[in-house]
């Protein structure tokens, strides 16, 4: 069993090493929202909930924390017991993991809400693109989905609620605060990450960040698709932006070719790029966010690397300009 250590730290912000290779603990109290009849079926699914709240600290993301161990719950697992000298099926003690918490929804979440046009003309009027309900925003915020901030708020309409007012979320450690991002930001290199590298591999669905010969996080992907694969080579990051517009022109994405008849679509976490752009020395092709994480893994892009937008702020924060991507 791996030892656990805990620090008293408000759901805001927990100090995580860069690495990934402390065990941080959030120190809030449960608030499990079971009924009599549910709790076997409640017990299981927050040990789920405390594993993947153990993976995501350390940075190695298994999708979504909804208490489902699927497929990018074990590819992290595994590749977090590799990259701890563990043995493969290794299991991390997360007794003292809490892994629900109480979050009183604000103002300010209430402001990410907006209207999103379906057409593309009228997209490109809007200001942003915003999320288009409560829950939406809460999901993104905690690492989940809104069916399951449903499920375990089973008599709360989420998307109705009003600033003040309190609901049940899991208990992670960096809940994903789109206001904290800077706006319109393009970073600039950093020397003290140049020994960093990113492995993509296509087959798993999976980038890995590296410092030096040590994976230090990984993150489910979407690794373009059939008809629009990822390019295989060695590339590297050219420009790192935030609150990215995004440039909507079929020809590019149908046919990788360039036209004049294309929208601009303004920033926002419903962009089709999300939160985030990192370009590769490759027209075209980048490392972004998403307008839905549901889709992370399963359905295709059209060539890029798409993560979801939790998932590509803290990205972000581990590489530089410069940083070479291997795509294989």
């Amino acid at each position: 069993m791996f030892k656990v250590f805990r620090t008293k730290i408000a759901i805001a912000g927990l100090a995580l090493t860069l690495a990934g290779c402390a065990h941080f603990v959030p120190s809030t109290k449960v608030a499990p929202p079971t009924q009599p009849a549910q709790q076997g079926v409640a017990a299981a699914r927050a040990q789920a909930v405390q594993t993947q709240i153990f993976l995501d600290a350390n940075d190695f993301r298994p999708g979504m924390v909804d208490g489902r161990l699927g497929e990018f719950f074990e590819k992290a697992l595994a590749l977090y017991n590799a990259n701890h000298g563990q043995p493969a099926g290794a299991s991390p003690d997360v007794s003292g993991i809490q892994p629900y918490t109480t979050y009183t929804v604000t103002a300010e979440d209430l402001g990410q809400v907006g209207v999103m046009a379906t057409d593309h003309a009228e997209v490109a009027k809007q200001k942003s693109c915003p999320y288009t309900n409560l829950g939406d925003v809460m999901a993104e915020r905690f690492h989940t989905t809104a069916r399951f901030l449903a499920a375990i708020n089973p008599t709360i309409d989420i998307n109705q609620l009003q600033a003040g007012q309190a609901l049940t979320v899991p208990n992670v450690s960096d809940p994903f605060d789109i206001g904290s991002l800077p706006k319109m930001h393009t970073s600039k290199r950093d020397p003290s990450l140049a020994g960093r590298s990113i492995k993509i591999t296509v087959a798993t669905r999976i980038l890995q960040v590296r410092d030096n010969d040590r994976t230090i996080a990984s993150f489910p992907i979407t690794p373009g698709s059939t008809d629009h694969p990822a390019p295989i080579g060695d590339w590297h990051i050219d420009e790192i932006a935030t609150f990215p517009w995004f440039r909507y022109d079929e020809g590019v994405l149908q046919r990788g070719e360039r036209t004049e008849d294309f929208y601009n679509f303004p920033p926002g976490p419903r962009n089709p790029v999300g939160i985030l752009w990192m370009q590769l020395d490759r027209p075209g092709d980048g490392i972004h966010g998403a307008p839905n994480a549901a889709t992370i893994g399963r359905a295709g892009s059209h060539g890029c690397i798409r993560l979801a937008n939790w998932d590509a702020a803290l990205i972000r924060t581990l590489v530089t300009v410069g940083t070479p991507v291997s795509i294989q």
